[in-house]
């Protein structure tokens, strides 16, 4: 039985369509998991589990302090002892995804995160995906960084949704705007969700895959 660990995934996306192909996947997180399968989630940190026989892990450590998009709350002149805190923190956040990156016992890893600063301070990803790739059609660039997996391949492309800024100065896609209204913590939540197109294409091409590869002999 091949074992797979999702890791920081409370959504149980990624796990649920696993279990679907046989595999014995579990999610890990602490908090709860909202995907209604308790039976399955590890809810505890992550950490106390890593060193475990997985044979796949999926990864997708928390990105509130790794994203671009609030670099401008890291300006220590502008905003003093808050932004240098904000430095701590996007360190401590750098440190744990660089835990997923030393999984040596770990044949197959995939780690999640958006455009951020990890292709800096770790390196570029081996690809950037959307969730319109895959029947929803929504933009998400979705940074992933991989050992032992293909990239994956885009299943169904579509036309992704767009909301043009009232200031005229951009666009934004509609899920995203619709998460500006959530308090922060239910916010950062939301964004962090697998949408289920992108959750389909993990498991049908990384899962099924790695079980051809365990059939033909490989790891």
């Amino acid at each position: 039985m091949m074992r797979v660990l999702c890791a920081c995934e409370e959504s149980q996306e990624v796990t649920k369509r696993m279990r679907e192909l046989g595999i014995e996947a579990y999610s890990c997180d602490l908090l709860p998991c909202s995907g209604g399968h308790p039976e399955w989630h590890l809810r505890q940190d992550v950490r106390e589990v890593l060193g475990h026989p997985w044979d796949m892990v999926l990864a997708f450590p928390p990105c509130t302090y790794l994203t671009v998009t609030g670099n401008r709350w890291f300006d220590v002149e502008r905003y003093g002892d808050k932004a240098r805190e904000r430095h701590r923190l996007r360190d401590e956040a750098a440190a744990f995804f660089g835990l997923f990156t030393r999984l040596d016992h770990v044949p197959y890893v995939a780690i999640e995160n958006p455009v951020g600063v990890m292709s800096t301070r770790y390196r570029k990803p081996d690809q950037i995906v959307h969730p319109w790739w895959f029947g929803d059609p929504e933009r998400k660039a979705t940074c992933l960084w991989l050992k032992g997996l293909p990239p994956l391949v885009a299943t169904n492309p579509v036309e992704p949704r767009v909301i043009e800024y009232k200031n005229g100065k951009g666009t934004d896609s509609p899920w995203h705007m619709e998460t500006m209204k959530l308090p922060p913590a239910e916010r950062a939540r939301a964004r962090s969700k697998t949408f289920p197109g992108v959750a389909d294409a993990m498991a049908d091409q990384w899962g099924a895959w790695a079980l051809r590869q365990r059939e033909n002999g490989g790891a």
